[in-house]
């Protein structure tokens, strides 16, 4: 077995099964590509993938096993080049993030400018997603590190942290009749509003949805974007009653909305804050994630990311009280 048949079989893996794109993206050819993992298959003794006719179809149940050995051997590769790099270039290098549109646009600001005052050589890379699209690319190894709520079914892939608490906000137009009730608002009176929210909120499977589940209710939802901002736009339209993450809610929508949090009526939710297991962390790593949660020292950080699962990592946090990140403290609670 060789390096160079894994890196064309997790190539063919991250092209969709395609092994013309792969060959492509790997600048090789694609009889090369398909001979490597033909001798993969033969050295292994069983099939990576599930062919009709020539066409890959599928991975096989034992291709993906070897889909999660392969990826920490090149993270391993990736950290003996980054310990040479380490010896000349401490306070260099690249970091690239997977993170949602709201921990971009609300929070990470001030952690990556104090971080750039102290690592002016490291470069950082954003690529924004939904909790769906980071996952895809955590899985095919784009990013070094993942910020967001719904990472907890990536634990083979990441070290998670817990960052932090959030609640939802709740927000209308400032003469809007529901104001009057914000003092007692219930499920059952927010289920008889138009509303607008984050499309990833809609799915069954999310505590928005849940929670208007769990009260025999079905919530009228009028309009749905990835993006709070653009809520808050059509919520000023008078499209409905726009439900955003509590940390969206700046001092200056006081303005234009009457907001209450919607901690009695909607759970508490975490965001997480994951880097990749087996990753060599630098110093530059682990600073940018005190920085972004602070009440995990550096050597707590050192000692999760030593930890073989999950598990462990809950059992070295276990104590530890997260911070509660909301927007302007003029919203009601």
């Amino acid at each position: 077995m060789t390096l160079t048949q894994l890196k064309y079989f997790l190539a063919v893996v991250d092209n969709k099964l395609n092994i013309s794109l792969a060959a492509e993206n790997s600048n090789t050819s694609q009889p090369g590509i398909s001979k490597q993992i033909k001798l993969l298959e033969q050295e292994l003794g069983a099939h990576v993938f599930v062919r009709k006719g020539k066409k890959l179809t599928a991975i096989t149940p034992f291709g993906n096993e070897v889909i999660l050995y392969a990826r920490k051997i090149f993270q391993n590769v990736n950290n003996i080049s980054l310990l040479g790099e380490q010896i000349t270039s401490v306070d260099a290098g690249i970091l690239t993030i997977a993170t949602t549109h709201a921990q971009a646009r609300y929070v990470l600001p001030e952690v990556i400018q104090t971080f750039k005052l102290d690592y002016p050589k490291v470069k950082l890379e954003l690529k924004l997603g939904s909790s769906l699209q980071i996952k895809e690319m955590v899985q095919s190894n784009e990013v070094d590190i993942a910020i967001a709520t719904d990472l907890l079914d990536l634990t083979q892939e990441l070290v998670l942290l817990p960052a932090y608490h959030w609640f939802n906000a709740i927000i209308a137009p400032l003469e809007h009749a529901i104001k009057k009730d914000f003092k007692n608002l219930t499920i059952n009176r927010l289920a008889k509003e138009p509303l607008v929210t984050y499309a990833f909120s809609v799915t069954p499977e999310t505590s928005f949805s849940e929670t208007f589940r769990n009260a025999d209710l079905e919530p009228n939802v009028v309009f749905a974007a990835r993006d709070a901002d653009i809520i808050k736009t059509y919520v000023k339209m008078g499209m409905g009653i726009g439900v955003i993450s509590g940390m969206a809610y700046e001092c200056d929508d006081h303005e234009d909305f009457a907001a209450i949090s919607g901690e009695k009526i909607f759970p508490q939710c975490t965001a997480w804050f994951g880097f990749r297991r087996g990753m060599l962390l630098t110093n530059y790593v682990i600073n940018f994630i005190n920085l972004f949660a602070p009440h995990i020292s550096p050597r707590l950080i050192v000692k999760a990311a030593e930890s073989n699962e999950q598990s462990d990592v809950n059992k070295i946090l276990e104590g530890i009280e997260l911070p509660v990140k909301g927007g302007c403290d003029q919203i009601q609670t």
